[in-house]
């Protein structure tokens, strides 16, 4: 998602690709919505507002001869100037529209180009040079948006310029760390998978022009591959290399992707490979165009990718090359300049509040002692031997549930097909929790890879996809409804799709918080089990809490990866100890490459069970669970700060009535 996968830009991260996971809950399953919610004493969660004085350790390179930023902007001071003085509402749109118009692939994703008087024909400008300047802007404008007096604007205005205000002063606080990811990775936040789901999923092939548009960014990837060197130079000045480990897994993607044997080019296909296959395809469903265009369009992509894609692709792999032998095994930010101070940006960062690593990691311990108490008495209600091991029963109850055969296109369609039969049976039951939500629905989307959600357009042009991913031979059954809650209804899907159609301000459709994001779609696995989707599914009941364990094993894993120094192997160790051998093992790479992230989930899901717990304790009878809904997801995504405020504001009214 260059989106989430290039952490350049500014509506898509995290949003764009929002992993697959689970969440909590933990009462016997019921017909109807509980509102007697089962004990969860999650960690208070407030917000720190002061930042730490940290000395910078990134400077501009001092080469004169820097990759040419492209020629969107070649100075802010207008920009600035014009957003000076605007009524509120106007500044809103206006300065958050700058900001976008300076990421173009975020404008693809969000199907805002054409509104904007632009094409689709730009790939983002990623030079330091460019991102520097894009970072003096976001400065600027929240210097200007604190120059309105807060006091004379209307209640709605007032939560605008909150959730503003957090969004760019922690931006601005995030500057000095510009040079502290890995943009180059085994995971889907890659920049290389970024950029191939910009060519084969956002980029619509719809007409002449879009075609043209496609071309025209396939001659551009290798300038900014480029400017992705250049960035990755300076991270490397810093002591921001990857891990050894990671290296070698980002090695084998891209040689995978390009189709090469070892390290020879001549062993690449152009033709085989999925920015021309999908454009290929496209192109004979564009009615405008003739054979003799389409044959031409064809010979175009074919050249651009073999003087462009190609070539700058394979600077990403000697790149690695190069990197590979100076990089350690150390696995956390903790080896960074100021990794610490870091490693505590990304916490509050994903998850919008001032918590510490050391809380964090020990409220994971807590919750993973609960949760494997609560399979522990479901193993027992399917009469499992109480002195058989958690790892044994677990999966006794993985082979009791079956599985998809999805080895023949037979198989994959019935998996597909019960996937979305899931889906449909969690949207029937929405009109008993929610009087809001999507205008669309969501579209159950087949491929290699799975288990997240890609938000459609704004305008509905685009629906709102589930990825799942249909390689190998089988898929465990006891997984999939929590895997679907989370991801379409009632999770991702339903909350971001409700949130673009609101009537406020762009910037609350368009950005994102993941503590609040994640937080919800795990909050929505509960749902599923209080609405009773699990009543006559032990197995899948099963799943939810696995997948809810794994929530809070990454708090620990996480914390103990980047704060307290695991390594690889002592982070491996630690999930085979928590959730039995060969469970999730994998995903520490994950944590490795993507700081914090993994922790939003839980720690999300706690606060919004936290804050309807004390809407129930407070208002009783009067309590609505549709009412407490719609101040959740009906103001967009928030900083969890903000949220607790709205929903105490609600208490508060709901009591002077």
């Amino acid at each position: 998602m260059n989106h989430s996968a290039k952490k350049f830009t500014l509506a898509l991260p995290l949003l764009m690709l929002c992993i697959l996971l689970a969440a909590c809950s933990i009462a016997e399953p019921t017909e109807q919505l509980t509102t007697d919610v089962p004990e969860i004493t999650p960690t208070i969660i407030t917000i720190t507002e002061t930042q730490p004085e940290i000395t910078p350790t990134i400077s501009p390179p001092e080469d004169e001869e820097s990759i040419e930023p492209l020629p969107l902007e070649t100075s802010i001071e207008p920009v600035i100037a014009g957003l000076k003085g605007l009524p509120i509402d106007e500044f809103f749109d206006e300065s958050y529209k700058q900001l976008l118009l300076r990421e173009p692939e975020t404008l693809t994703y969000a199907h805002l180009s054409q509104e904007f008087g632009l094409r689709d024909d730009q790939l983002d400008n990623i030079s330091d040079a460019y991102l520097r300047q894009t970072q003096e802007l976001e400065a600027a404008i929240l210097d200007l948006l604190r120059t309105y007096d807060r006091d004379q604007l209307t209640p709605e205005q007032q939560l605008s310029y909150d959730i503003y205000e957090w969004d760019l002063d922690n931006r601005v606080r995030g500057h000095q760390f510009m040079y502290y990811d890995y943009p180059i990775t085994h995971f889907i936040f890659s920049y290389d998978f970024a950029l191939n789901e910009l060519f084969t999923e956002l980029h619509e092939l719809n007409t002449r022009e879009n075609a043209e548009d496609y071309v025209s960014r396939l001659s551009q990837v290798n300038r900014q591959v480029d400017q992705l060197l250049e960035g990755m130079k300076l991270r490397e000045d810093a002591g921001a290399i990857a891990p050894n480990f990671i290296i070698g897994m980002a090695q084998s993607n891209l040689r995978g992707y390009l189709g090469m044997s070892g390290n020879n080019p001549d062993t690449i296909n152009p033709r085989q490979l999925p920015v021309y296959s999908h454009f290929n395809a496209a192109i004979d469903e564009i009615p405008e165009l003739s054979a003799d265009q389409k044959s031409a369009l064809r010979e175009t992509a074919l050249q651009e990718i073999e003087a462009s894609f190609i070539p700058g692709y394979l600077k990403l792999v000697d790149y690695l090359n190069y990197l590979e032998p100076i990089a350690t095994s150390d696995a956390g930010v903790w080896k960074f300049p100021n990794g610490a101070e870091y490693y505590a940006y990304k916490l509050r960062d994903e998850t919008s509040t001032d918590l510490t690593p050391d809380e964090i990691h020990q409220l994971g311990l807590a919750e993973v002692d609960r949760i494997k108490g609560e399979m522990r008495q479901v193993f027992n209600d399917l009469g499992y031997p109480e002195d058989e091991s958690f790892a044994d029963s677990l999966g006794r109850a993985i082979r009791e549930g079956g599985t998809y055969n999805i080895s023949s296109q037979t198989g994959k369609d019935q998996y597909i097909a019960a996937v979305e039969a899931m889906i449909a049976e969690a949207d029937q039951k929405m009109g008993d929790l929610f009087d809001i939500g999507p205008r669309w629905g969501v579209e159950v989307v087949p491929g290699p890879y799975g288990g997240y959600y890609t938000p459609g357009a704004p305008d509905g042009s685009r629906p709102g996809a589930y990825h799942v991913g249909i390689q190998g031979s089988s898929h465990n059954k006891f997984i999939q409804p929590t895997i679907a809650c989370h991801e379409a209804i009632p999770g991702h899907h339903y909350q971001i799709a409700t949130g673009q159609v609101l009537d406020v301000p762009m910037f609350r459709k368009e950005g994102g918080y993941n503590g609040f994001v994640e937080g919800w779609a795990l909050y929505a696995e509960r749902l599923a089990y209080e609405m009773g989707l699990y009543e006559d599914d032990p197995y899948g009941n099963i799943g939810r809490l696995q997948m809810e364990l794994l929530r809070a094993v990454r708090l620990v894993t996480d914390t103990g990866i980047h704060s307290k120094g695991w390594t690889r192997e002592e982070a491996r160790t630690y999930m085979e100890e928590a959730m039995g051998p060969g469970f999730f093992t994998h995903e520490v790479e994950r944590y490795v490459v993507i700081p914090a992230q993994a922790t939003s989930y839980k720690i999300g899901m706690l606060k919004i069970i936290e804050l309807r717990q004390r809407a129930i304790d407070t208002l009783g009878d009067q309590f609505d669970i549709k009412e407490f809904h719609n101040i959740v997801i009906g103001n967009g995504s928030l900083p969890l700060e903000i949220l607790e405020r709205l929903v105490d504001d609600y208490i508060a009214n709901e009591t002077d009535q």
